[in-house]
């Protein structure tokens, strides 16, 4: 019956449609002034029409929390993105994440976009800062490279989730500012930061939360609803941690991490970073200025939020905060990375494999 149902969620969020309307690619329509040939960045013939149209597939915004001890929603191995501003610590479950796909909400003094792709498992967090002033962002149910495309309400300008850059309409050519996000499973998050707030299923629309609506995609190496190039060197569906830079990125697998071996430091296309993993979470740093002269080693140990010390006797939590030691209340520095289906990064970008 779950796969009768799961079915006919995908017949209702994507159509067989699979080329873009006129209308939404900004294509011009006889002399009709309020329709522009609007220029796209990426091939326009490749951005197609996922089926929902805009909006189909509705944004939330200031979704309603509940504390950890009310979530009976979630199971242990469920992924969640964390964010955490100061004592203000917010998880975003994948299962809401795959009927909505984008999560505005604001803490504190931060306004964040939570965009989330259930076709290529990316997630990544957006300033929705614009220019000086906030926006939110919404589906535009089109895709690209079979990846979410968002646009933002200020301007209705069109965006690439996975090259965190608009690609068409008023703000073509801009790069979005990433905001660093965790992600983990439910157990792992809940356990480091037990005080955590969790978006509810209470969300004022009606949908079958913890059921995807694409059944067995995420696990199925040979299942994709769109066309999109696929790279042999690794199993389709085997979620990675990309850190990217300009037309490049470096993928890191699970299997590149031990018990006796969860730090990696490693330098590409000039940078330093520090990639961190275990069986449940990879995450990476870039190291700059004295900060990349330190010596890191692993401190994790399941039930803090320390992820690693060093030899000046600083601990630095899962954000890249140090909570202790003499340069308590600095950052090591933000990568530009993201976790997803290892497919999605080689359609994007020149990518190579740490190890290989």
């Amino acid at each position: 019956m779950k796969n009768i149902f799961a079915f006919a969620c995908i017949a209702l969020l994507y159509s067989c449609s699979s080329s873009s309307t006129d209308e939404e690619l900004g294509t011009e329509q006889g002399n009709n002034p309020s329709t522009v040939n609007l220029e796209w960045s990426i091939p326009k013939s490749e951005v197609l029409d996922g089926g929902p149209g805009k909006d189909g597939i509705p944004a939330l915004v200031n979704p309603n929390f509940v504390e950890v001890q009310n979530v009976d929603f979630l199971r242990d191995e469920d992924l969640v993105i964390g964010f955490k501003n100061g004592s203000d610590i917010r998880a975003y479950p994948h299962i809401i994440l795959d009927w909505h796909e984008i999560i505005n909400d604001n803490i504190g003094d931060i306004s964040l976009a939570v965009t989330y792709c259930p076709l290529t498992g990316t997630g990544i967090g957006w300033n929705r800062i614009l220019n000086g002033n906030e926006t939110t962002f919404g589906v535009s149910g089109l895709l690209y490279n079979t990846n979410l495309i968002p646009f933002d309400r200020a301007t209705s300008s069109n965006w690439s989730q996975i090259l965190n850059e608009s690609v068409n309409g008023e703000l073509i050519g801009n790069k979005i500012d990433l905001i660093m996000l965790f992600e983990t499973d439910w157990k792992t998050w809940k356990t480091i930061y037990p005080t955590t707030k969790v978006v509810s299923t209470i969300t004022g629309f009606s949908r079958t939360y913890g059921i995807s609506p694409y059944g067995d995609y995420n696990t199925n190496d040979n299942r994709f609803l769109f066309p999109v190039p696929k790279d042999a060197r690794l199993p389709s569906k085997e979620r990675v941690h990309a850190i990217v830079d300009g037309g490049d990125a470096k993928a890191y697998r699970f299997s590149n991490f031990t018990s006796n071996n969860n730090i990696i430091r490693d330098a590409y296309k000039g940078k330093n970073y520090l990639i961190v993993g275990n069986a449940n979470f990879i995450t990476s740093f870039e190291l700059t200025g004295e900060l990349s002269m330190l010596n890191f080693e692993y401190a994790h140990n399941g039930s803090s939020e320390i992820l690693v010390s060093d030899n000046e006797g600083n601990e630095w939590n899962v954000f890249g905060e140090a909570i202790s030691g003499p340069k308590k209340g600095q950052f090591l520095g933000n990568s530009a990375s993201f976790m997803g289906f290892w497919f999605s990064i080689p359609a994007f970008y020149d990518t190579e494999i740490y190890g290989s």
